[in-house]
């Protein structure tokens, strides 16, 4: 069973974009619950944005709603054996994802914008990077395309 900030993760959920979504629970006292957004590398799991509860069933209604949303806003599936997409996710290393910067070339939109919501940067794909949100494609960018807006790729893009 995973670990994470003191918490022993009880339930996750993961979609077939890389993200999904964890609710974790103190040993020592169970009512004690967070519930954390992550995105599955092969490095591991970067978790951000946490919110903790002093009650399971508060952070189970959590979990359930950002489940909810996620699928709504993005209209993405859970991940199975049979079923998984392929993406490419650039990091933004220098500034939170916003309008105007990164690239949307035609035929290329990005598929999903996650800012982490911190007030510095995070380390992400094992601690190999540190960046303010990532960007998910369906197709690679360019050298140039990276460049222009100062993304780097996964380290386990395809």
């Amino acid at each position: 069973m995973d670990k994470i900030d003191g918490y022993e993760i009880q339930k996750t959920i993961l979609f077939e974009t890389g993200y999904g979504f964890a609710l974790g629970c103190m040993p020592e006292s169970p009512e004690k619950s967070a519930v954390w957004n992550f995105t599955e590398t092969a490095f591991g799991r970067d978790y951000y944005w946490k919110a903790c509860y002093e009650s399971r069933d508060a952070a189970e209604e959590n979990f359930q709603h950002r489940v909810k949303r996620w699928r709504m806003m993005y209209g993405v599936k859970e991940k199975t054996e049979e079923r998984t997409a392929v993406f490419y996710r650039y990091y933004s290393t220098q500034r939170p994802v916003d309008i105007a910067t990164y690239p949307q070339p035609e035929g290329n939109s990005p598929v999903m914008i996650v800012n982490y919501n911190d007030d510095r940067r995070r380390p992400v794909s094992g601690g190999r990077l540190c960046a303010w949100g990532e960007i998910l494609y369906p197709h690679p960018l360019t050298k140039e395309q990276m460049e222009d807006y100062e993304l780097k790729p996964a380290p386990d893009n395809p």
